[in-house]
Protein backbone atom coordinates (compact mmCIF):
# COMPACT_ATOMS: atom_id res chain seq x y z
CA UNK A 1 0.00 0.00 0.00
CA UNK A 2 1.49 3.61 -1.11
CA UNK A 3 1.08 6.67 0.76
CA UNK A 4 -1.53 9.16 0.21
CA UNK A 5 0.20 12.19 -1.75
CA UNK A 6 -2.34 14.80 -1.94
CA UNK A 7 -2.15 16.87 -5.74
CA UNK A 8 -0.57 20.26 -5.29
CA UNK A 9 -2.11 23.76 -5.25
CA UNK A 10 -1.66 27.13 -6.68
CA UNK A 11 -4.04 29.37 -4.32
CA UNK A 12 -6.19 32.18 -6.15
CA UNK A 13 -6.27 35.04 -2.92
CA UNK A 14 -9.56 36.40 -5.11
CA UNK A 15 -11.61 32.66 -3.71
CA UNK A 16 -11.74 31.54 -0.18
CA UNK A 17 -8.59 29.17 0.86
CA UNK A 18 -10.88 26.45 3.12
CA UNK A 19 -12.88 26.02 -0.53
CA UNK A 20 -9.81 25.98 -2.82
CA UNK A 21 -8.07 23.26 -0.76
CA UNK A 22 -11.12 21.24 -0.04
CA UNK A 23 -12.11 20.79 -4.01
CA UNK A 24 -8.21 20.10 -4.88
CA UNK A 25 -7.86 17.56 -1.59
CA UNK A 26 -11.60 16.33 -2.62
CA UNK A 27 -10.14 15.66 -6.36
CA UNK A 28 -6.79 14.18 -4.59
CA UNK A 29 -9.33 11.86 -3.09
CA UNK A 30 -11.24 10.90 -5.83
CA UNK A 31 -8.51 10.06 -8.16
CA UNK A 32 -6.16 8.65 -5.54
CA UNK A 33 -4.47 5.46 -7.00
CA UNK A 34 -5.95 1.99 -5.90
CA UNK A 35 -3.40 0.66 -3.37
CA UNK A 36 -3.53 4.38 -1.70
CA UNK A 37 -3.63 4.10 1.94
CA UNK A 38 -6.88 5.20 3.07
CA UNK A 39 -5.31 7.58 5.96
CA UNK A 40 -4.57 11.22 5.19
CA UNK A 41 -1.71 12.96 6.32
CA UNK A 42 -2.00 15.36 9.42
CA UNK A 43 -3.43 18.37 9.43
CA UNK A 44 -0.68 20.43 10.27
CA UNK A 45 1.20 18.41 7.68
CA UNK A 46 -1.52 19.07 4.89
CA UNK A 47 -1.48 22.76 5.84
CA UNK A 48 2.47 22.92 5.42
CA UNK A 49 1.18 21.32 1.82
CA UNK A 50 -1.32 23.58 1.15
CA UNK A 51 0.51 26.86 2.20
CA UNK A 52 -2.81 27.46 4.68
CA UNK A 53 -3.31 27.62 8.34
CA UNK A 54 -4.33 24.51 10.00
CA UNK A 55 -7.33 26.65 10.84
CA UNK A 56 -7.92 26.68 7.21
CA UNK A 57 -7.51 23.48 6.88
CA UNK A 58 -9.57 22.37 9.41
CA UNK A 59 -12.65 24.30 7.87
CA UNK A 60 -11.51 22.18 4.37
CA UNK A 61 -11.82 19.16 6.16
CA UNK A 62 -14.58 19.68 7.78
CA UNK A 63 -16.36 20.62 3.95
CA UNK A 64 -15.36 17.08 2.82
CA UNK A 65 -16.73 15.28 6.07
CA UNK A 66 -19.98 16.76 5.70
CA UNK A 67 -19.79 15.56 2.34
CA UNK A 68 -18.76 12.08 3.35
CA UNK A 69 -15.91 11.32 1.80
CA UNK A 70 -13.64 11.28 4.76
CA UNK A 71 -13.86 10.84 7.96
CA UNK A 72 -12.50 11.66 11.37
CA UNK A 73 -11.30 9.78 14.69
CA UNK A 74 -10.15 11.71 17.27
CA UNK A 75 -6.64 10.20 17.99
CA UNK A 76 -6.35 8.13 15.54
CA UNK A 77 -6.34 10.85 12.58
CA UNK A 78 -8.71 11.41 9.42
CA UNK A 79 -9.37 8.82 6.88
CA UNK A 80 -11.16 8.51 3.71
CA UNK A 81 -13.81 7.10 3.52
CA UNK A 82 -13.54 3.72 0.84
CA UNK A 83 -17.37 3.42 0.05
CA UNK A 84 -17.46 7.01 -0.47
CA UNK A 85 -20.21 8.04 -3.36
CA UNK A 86 -20.25 11.37 -5.05
CA UNK A 87 -23.98 11.91 -4.72
CA UNK A 88 -23.85 15.46 -2.76
CA UNK A 89 -24.19 18.86 -5.28
CA UNK A 90 -21.73 20.49 -6.75
CA UNK A 91 -20.60 24.04 -5.16
CA UNK A 92 -19.17 26.63 -8.20
CA UNK A 93 -17.18 29.00 -6.96
CA UNK A 94 -14.97 29.24 -10.14
CA UNK A 95 -11.48 27.00 -9.13
CA UNK A 96 -10.27 25.37 -11.72
CA UNK A 97 -9.24 22.85 -9.00
CA UNK A 98 -13.41 23.05 -8.55
CA UNK A 99 -13.83 21.93 -12.16
CA UNK A 100 -10.95 18.82 -11.58
CA UNK A 101 -12.62 17.92 -8.42
CA UNK A 102 -15.95 17.62 -9.99
CA UNK A 103 -15.13 14.56 -12.42
CA UNK A 104 -12.48 12.85 -10.44
CA UNK A 105 -12.80 9.45 -9.26
CA UNK A 106 -14.84 7.98 -12.04
CA UNK A 107 -14.75 5.04 -13.98
CA UNK A 108 -14.29 6.45 -18.17
CA UNK A 109 -14.34 5.13 -21.15
CA UNK A 110 -13.13 6.85 -24.19
CA UNK A 111 -15.87 6.16 -26.80
CA UNK A 112 -14.34 7.75 -29.82
CA UNK A 113 -12.51 10.66 -30.93
CA UNK A 114 -11.44 12.21 -34.44
CA UNK A 115 -11.37 14.99 -36.86
CA UNK A 116 -15.15 16.95 -36.95
CA UNK A 117 -16.35 20.75 -38.43
CA UNK A 118 -17.21 22.92 -35.93
CA UNK A 119 -20.56 22.26 -34.75
CA UNK A 120 -22.88 25.06 -35.91
CA UNK A 121 -24.10 26.03 -32.08
CA UNK A 122 -19.72 26.23 -31.54
CA UNK A 123 -18.82 27.87 -34.09
CA UNK A 124 -19.20 31.21 -32.21
CA UNK A 125 -16.48 29.92 -29.94
CA UNK A 126 -14.03 28.92 -33.42
CA UNK A 127 -14.28 31.88 -35.72
CA UNK A 128 -10.97 30.91 -37.11
CA UNK A 129 -11.43 27.42 -37.64
CA UNK A 130 -13.11 24.62 -39.76
CA UNK A 131 -12.42 21.93 -37.77
CA UNK A 132 -12.31 20.71 -34.42
CA UNK A 133 -11.01 17.45 -32.81
CA UNK A 134 -13.74 15.86 -31.06
CA UNK A 135 -13.65 13.47 -27.96
CA UNK A 136 -16.46 11.15 -26.77
CA UNK A 137 -16.35 9.95 -23.46
CA UNK A 138 -18.10 7.76 -21.37
CA UNK A 139 -18.14 8.17 -17.28
CA UNK A 140 -19.14 5.92 -14.90
CA UNK A 141 -19.57 5.10 -11.05
CA UNK A 142 -16.24 3.74 -9.72
CA UNK A 143 -18.13 1.66 -7.16
CA UNK A 144 -21.01 0.61 -8.76
CA UNK A 145 -20.09 1.02 -12.22
CA UNK A 146 -23.23 2.77 -13.01
CA UNK A 147 -23.24 5.55 -15.86
CA UNK A 148 -23.29 8.66 -14.76
CA UNK A 149 -22.36 11.32 -17.29
CA UNK A 150 -21.04 11.62 -20.58
CA UNK A 151 -19.14 13.89 -22.07
CA UNK A 152 -18.23 15.79 -25.44
CA UNK A 153 -15.01 17.61 -26.28
CA UNK A 154 -14.29 20.04 -29.48
CA UNK A 155 -10.50 20.88 -29.08
CA UNK A 156 -8.38 23.19 -31.01
CA UNK A 157 -6.62 20.44 -33.50
CA UNK A 158 -3.47 21.85 -32.73
CA UNK A 159 -3.75 21.40 -29.06
CA UNK A 160 -5.51 17.54 -29.66
CA UNK A 161 -2.17 16.69 -31.32
CA UNK A 162 -0.70 16.56 -27.91
CA UNK A 163 -3.47 15.21 -25.74
CA UNK A 164 -2.50 11.37 -24.92
CA UNK A 165 -5.83 9.20 -25.10
CA UNK A 166 -4.31 7.05 -21.98
CA UNK A 167 -4.48 10.44 -19.59
CA UNK A 168 -8.01 11.23 -20.50
CA UNK A 169 -8.64 7.58 -19.53
CA UNK A 170 -7.27 8.69 -16.16
CA UNK A 171 -8.01 12.26 -15.83
CA UNK A 172 -10.62 14.61 -16.86
CA UNK A 173 -9.95 16.88 -19.88
CA UNK A 174 -9.28 19.77 -17.72
CA UNK A 175 -6.91 18.20 -16.12
CA UNK A 176 -5.45 17.14 -18.97
CA UNK A 177 -5.41 20.31 -20.77
CA UNK A 178 -3.77 22.02 -17.73
CA UNK A 179 -1.48 19.77 -16.58
CA UNK A 180 -0.41 17.13 -18.97
CA UNK A 181 -0.60 19.51 -22.14
CA UNK A 182 0.52 22.61 -20.50
CA UNK A 183 -2.64 25.24 -21.00
CA UNK A 184 -2.53 28.22 -19.54
CA UNK A 185 -6.09 28.32 -18.49
CA UNK A 186 -6.95 32.02 -18.02
CA UNK A 187 -10.99 31.33 -16.63
CA UNK A 188 -13.55 28.52 -18.21
CA UNK A 189 -17.04 30.12 -18.20
CA UNK A 190 -20.20 27.12 -16.65
CA UNK A 191 -23.34 26.97 -18.41
CA UNK A 192 -25.79 24.75 -17.03
CA UNK A 193 -29.73 23.90 -17.70
CA UNK A 194 -32.38 21.06 -18.09
CA UNK A 195 -32.97 19.19 -20.95
CA UNK A 196 -34.52 15.84 -22.02
CA UNK A 197 -32.94 12.93 -22.55
CA UNK A 198 -32.23 12.48 -26.70
CA UNK A 199 -32.10 8.47 -27.90
CA UNK A 200 -28.33 8.62 -27.94
CA UNK A 201 -28.11 10.39 -24.06
CA UNK A 202 -31.07 8.08 -23.10
CA UNK A 203 -28.57 4.75 -24.36
CA UNK A 204 -25.57 5.73 -23.15
CA UNK A 205 -27.01 6.68 -19.08
CA UNK A 206 -29.68 3.67 -19.24
CA UNK A 207 -32.29 6.27 -18.43
CA UNK A 208 -35.78 6.32 -20.40
CA UNK A 209 -36.54 8.53 -23.18
CA UNK A 210 -37.21 12.13 -22.64
CA UNK A 211 -36.21 11.66 -19.08
CA UNK A 212 -34.87 15.14 -17.83
CA UNK A 213 -30.77 15.70 -17.47
CA UNK A 214 -28.75 18.29 -16.59
CA UNK A 215 -26.78 19.35 -19.53
CA UNK A 216 -23.27 21.16 -18.63
CA UNK A 217 -21.21 23.45 -21.38
CA UNK A 218 -17.62 24.66 -20.03
CA UNK A 219 -15.96 27.00 -22.09
CA UNK A 220 -12.17 27.33 -21.82
CA UNK A 221 -9.92 29.85 -22.50
CA UNK A 222 -5.82 30.40 -22.76
CA UNK A 223 -4.28 32.79 -21.73
CA UNK A 224 -4.49 34.81 -24.83
CA UNK A 225 -8.13 34.84 -24.64
CA UNK A 226 -8.68 31.84 -27.14
CA UNK A 227 -11.12 28.91 -26.54
CA UNK A 228 -9.56 25.82 -26.49
CA UNK A 229 -11.96 23.23 -25.33
CA UNK A 230 -15.92 23.32 -25.26
CA UNK A 231 -17.12 20.61 -23.04
CA UNK A 232 -20.85 19.12 -23.16
CA UNK A 233 -21.79 16.88 -20.71
CA UNK A 234 -25.23 15.55 -20.00
CA UNK A 235 -25.74 14.21 -16.48
CA UNK A 236 -28.10 12.07 -15.35
CA UNK A 237 -30.77 14.23 -13.79
CA UNK A 238 -31.64 11.82 -10.63
CA UNK A 239 -27.96 11.46 -9.46
CA UNK A 240 -26.70 14.98 -9.84
CA UNK A 241 -27.45 19.02 -8.82
CA UNK A 242 -25.62 21.98 -9.06
CA UNK A 243 -25.30 24.45 -6.48
CA UNK A 244 -23.55 28.13 -7.41
CA UNK A 245 -22.43 30.22 -3.65
CA UNK A 246 -21.50 33.37 -4.54
CA UNK A 247 -19.29 35.02 -1.87
CA UNK A 248 -19.19 38.95 -0.82
CA UNK A 249 -15.61 40.24 -1.75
Amino acid sequence: MTAFAPDSLVLNRKLPLWYQVSQSLRASILGRAPDASLRLPTEEQLATHYGVSVLTMRQALKELEAEGLISRHRRRGTFIEPGARRSAPRRLLGSIDAIVAQQSGERTTILGHGEDKVPGELAEHFPDLSGVVTYRRLRCDGESGEPTNWAENAVRPEVAARIDLADLERWPMTKVLRDAVGVRISRITDTVEARLADPETAALLQVPLLSPILHYTGVTYDEDGRVVDVARIRYRGDRFSFTVTMEAD
